[in-house]
């Protein structure tokens, strides 16, 4: 599978999870050991459990909008900067419904099977600055690294 392979292959995964609600067809492009881990989740999740948390943020966000900044590849990884754009109508993952539009950048480190199957995905999530946007407190770094 080329480079160019595999980041049209992630770019299909976003479209169809986070953007189109299509997780039937997300899962189809899961190998048999996947594993989604993120700032979200508390642990690593399977491909259901991957597909339910799509499902519950995109039922709280339903005009959640997920578009790609970059997208780069080398050897069996893809790296991609992703904004998601949208309104939580229903609360979510334990924050309140807001009528403000709010964009999170994600980070995510995408491995690849040689198959061209996803096998991981491992995602951080800007949360400081989302918490910020709600009108949340937020912690600076350094108030929560150093004692």
């Amino acid at each position: 599978m080329s480079l160019d392979d595999m980041k049209r292959l992630v770019r299909q995964h976003i479209d169809l999870s986070w953007n189109k609600g299509r997780l039937a067809l997300t899962e189809q492009l899961h190998s048999k050991n996947f594993l989604y881990k993120s700032s979200f989740a508390g642990r690593p999740l399977g491909s259901a459990g991957f597909a339910q948390l799509v499902l519950d943020i995109r039922s709280a966000m339903p005009d959640l909008e997920v578009v790609i900044e970059e997208c780069l590849a080398e050897g069996n990884k893809v790296f991609t900067w992703s904004t998601l754009i949208g309104t939580i109508e229903k609360p979510a993952l334990g924050y309140p419904p807001s009528d403000k539009v709010l964009s999170i950048s994600a980070m995510a480190c995408w491995t690849l099977t040689p198959a061209g199957e996803v096998e991981e995905i491992c995602t951080m999530f800007d949360m400081e600055s989302f918490r910020s946007q709600l009108g949340l407190e937020t912690r600076p770094f350094a108030e929560t690294a150093l004692p």
